[in-house]
């Protein structure tokens, strides 16, 4: 008898799933079969039951992610069996199909706690589809929840999130200089964390529980910024009425951070530069130097090697502050990290509006892994609180998707053909094929079905059809109609 276990997981990669378990409840003989050979070939695991008391007594042993029951079944008819199978297992995703079907007993159905109904007799396809769909949700349900319960340990340092082997070295190298008193140049694209990773190493170091001070050099007005970092005395210049002390001073025992470093201008690199030699200060109209103990991690986005070779970069300022290199990958050089970055802006919307939001499908998913994110990780946080609020459903698709992406991208819709020595399955190959074209056409279309049928060629109706084949949309509502 096959046993699963109590939850399953995130990706194939990380965890090793075994197929679903069914439980298929019907009195006659030849559905039961009918229904058990259809599933295996699918890929599924297969457990029958004749009646009620059986399936009850099957899911006191198992968990099962699916359960079809026929309506109509000798004793507990199926209505019963699926409020019984909720107080057993609650949640559990419950399917029921019958030959007398009226919209009381689909209502009943839905209200005892079943998740879909399905009227004989059926198509093969439809039947098909409609597990397919139903096993989809509940796995990617289950996936958030252990996803949000691995955040916290597996893939992420502090406010860092990635399992990507990239962001692994990364977060190893801030273990290895936490402690160190050394500088340390934080390099990385507009959107990819450098001030995260500025704030991991100063709160994982001994200097945590003094000031971490964040300076954006890039946003001081060229003649304030050396008030601003080393202070002014009273009546240093127009409006300075009383002492003031820099952000150095602020800083003193702790961590100073200085973003974008690069657009400092060049006299202030050179007093910059011998603070950190002298670790002392002075501030603008005094004479008196302050000693300040503090630890200096700066960052850019921009190219500072070049910069320093151009010379518009000091440097003697540059070998001063690149004592240590943290580099930081942009996203579309880990997109492994894409999911779990989903989930985890996910949980912090939930948390700050107290409300469920909504799930991303795994085509959807797939999609953003498509993408290249020329705003890196803030520009998918951004994407994900944006269709997440306009969603009109508790499921995001890739046609809810494809607007807020630059009209530069386009999808991924040819592949290199590599023969395994068993072979290839054409049929398969055909439809991941057909599945990226009709992704491209949404897109192009920006997201209007009708448009996106007339790209490929195709009526509506057998658009319309696809779609729901491939788990890229819902059928249509009546929104668009057939031209």
């Amino acid at each position: 008898m096959p046993v699963k276990p109590p939850e399953f997981g995130i990706e194939a990669d990380l965890l090793k799933l075994p197929p679903p378990l069914i439980l298929v409840i019907d009195d006659e003989a030849s559905m039961r079969e009918f229904l058990e050979i259809l599933l295996t070939r699918q890929g599924y695991q297969v457990m029958l039951a004749a009646n009620g008391l059986e399936a009850l007594e099957s899911c006191n042993r198992f968990h099962f992610d699916l359960i079809i029951t026929d309506l109509k079944l000798p004793g507990l008819d199926g209505i019963e069996v699926t409020r019984k199978i909720q107080k057993i297992a609650p949640g559990t995703q419950v399917m029921v199909i019958t030959a007398f079907g009226s919209t009381e007993s689909a209502v009943e159905a839905m209200k005892a706690g079943a998740c879909d109904y399905l009227e004989k007799p059926f198509q093969v396809d439809e039947v098909k589809l409609r597990i397919a769909n139903n096993l989809s949700r509940l796995k990617l349900e289950r996936e958030n929840l252990l996803l949000r319960r691995e955040l916290k340990t597996r893939f992420g340092f502090g406010t860092l999130i990635g399992n990507s082997p990239a962001m692994l070295r990364v977060f190893e190298l801030i273990r290895q200089v936490a402690d160190a008193q050394s500088n340390i140049l934080i390099v990385g694209e507009s959107g990819t964390g450098k001030e995260l990773v500025a704030r991991a190493i100063h709160f994982s170091g001994t200097r945590r529980n003094s000031p971490f001070v964040p300076v954006d050099c890039s946003a001081i007005p060229e003649a304030l910024i050396e008030s601003e970092l080393f202070g002014h005395e009273k009546g240093a210049f127009t409006g300075a009425i009383r002492n003031k002390p820099g952000l150095f001073e602020v800083a003193t025992g702790g961590t100073i951070f200085l973003d974008e470093i690069t657009e400092l201008p060049s006299p202030m690199q050179v007093k910059l530069l011998r603070a950190i030699q002298e670790h002392k200060i002075r501030r603008v109209g005094g004479t008196k130097e302050i000693e300040v103990d503090l630890r200096i991690l700066a960052a850019t986005n921009r190219d500072i090697d070049e910069l320093v070779e151009t010379g518009k970069f000091r440097d003697d300022l540059f070998y001063r502050l690149n004592v240590i290199r943290i580099e930081l990958p942009p996203l579309r050089e880990r997109q492994e990290d894409i999911p779990i970055l989903v989930e985890h802006f996910r949980g912090i919307l939930a948390q700050k509006t107290q409300k469920p939001v909504p799930l991303l499908s795994a085509e959807s998913v797939g999609l953003l892994k498509e993408y290249s994110f020329p705003g890196n990780v803030r520009e998918l946080a951004n994407l994900v609180e944006r269709v997440t609020a306009l969603a009109a459903n508790d499921l995001i698709l890739p046609e809810d998707i494809y607007p807020h992406l630059s009209q530069n991208f386009s999808p991924e819709i040819s592949e290199p053909v590599v023969f395994p020595p068993e072979g290839i399955n054409l049929e398969n190959h055909l439809e991941t094929f057909e599945r990226k074209l009709i992704r491209a056409a949404l897109l192009k279309s920006g997201g209007v079905k009708k448009k996106a049928a007339e790209l490929l060629g195709l009526n509506f109706r057998s658009f319309r059809y696809k779609l729901e084949k491939y788990g890229i949309g819902p059928k249509d509502s009546g929104e668009d109609q057939e031209s």
